[in-house]
């Protein structure tokens, strides 16, 4: 079986949704931005504080286009979709599942933004930023679910259900 990529904004609750899916599903669970963090042996804050913003992005990429896993639920951080080379990757070695919520949703969840090392350009807002990445996520998924009002367990179910009805295509 493929693994499981879950992608979207920060704050989506991949790497949550992400532990308890590979519970269900029997799957080992990868979190990229750990991955990132222990090779750098930096925070990913620090990393981009030091690097710049570039910086930071090449080392994601290259640290995702370079995941070799199987039967693995992916938890990538928001900005992996910079990354051609990683999303291409990800794309042949998994199904993406883009876990999209709105503005507001994120804006609600989100806090502190410099804390959670979001990728954020001098200028940007977080509207901005959504706007540029949520079309990068549709781009890339192979399935799109929406977490809207949903708690964990609900979005949990409705992700195994669209990756059941996408394997059948």
């Amino acid at each position: 079986m493929k693994n499981i990529i879950l992608v979207g904004m920060p704050s989506a609750g991949k790497s949550t949704i992400g532990i308890i899916l590979a519970k269900v599903l029997g799957y080992q669970f990868l979190d990229s931005d750990l991955l990132i963090q222990e090779q750098e042996k930096e925070l990913l804050k620090d990393i981009i504080d030091k690097r710049g913003i570039d910086g930071f992005l090449a080392i994601e990429n290259q640290i995702n286009s370079e995941i070799d896993a199987v039967n693995t639920v992916i938890a990538t951080g928001g900005s992996v979709i910079y990354g051609k080379e990683a999303m291409e990757h990800l794309r042949e070695n998994g199904i993406i599942v883009y876990i999209k919520l709105s503005l507001q949703t994120i804006t609600e969840r989100l806090g502190n933004m410099k804390q959670r090392g979001v990728v954020l350009r001098t200028g940007q807002d977080l509207k901005m930023l959504y706007d540029e990445r949520c079309p990068l996520y549709e781009k890339y998924a192979h399935i799109t679910v929406s977490g809207e009002q949903l708690n964990t367990e609900e979005l949990m179910e409705k992700i195994i259900e669209e990756i059941d009805l996408y394997k059948e295509e």
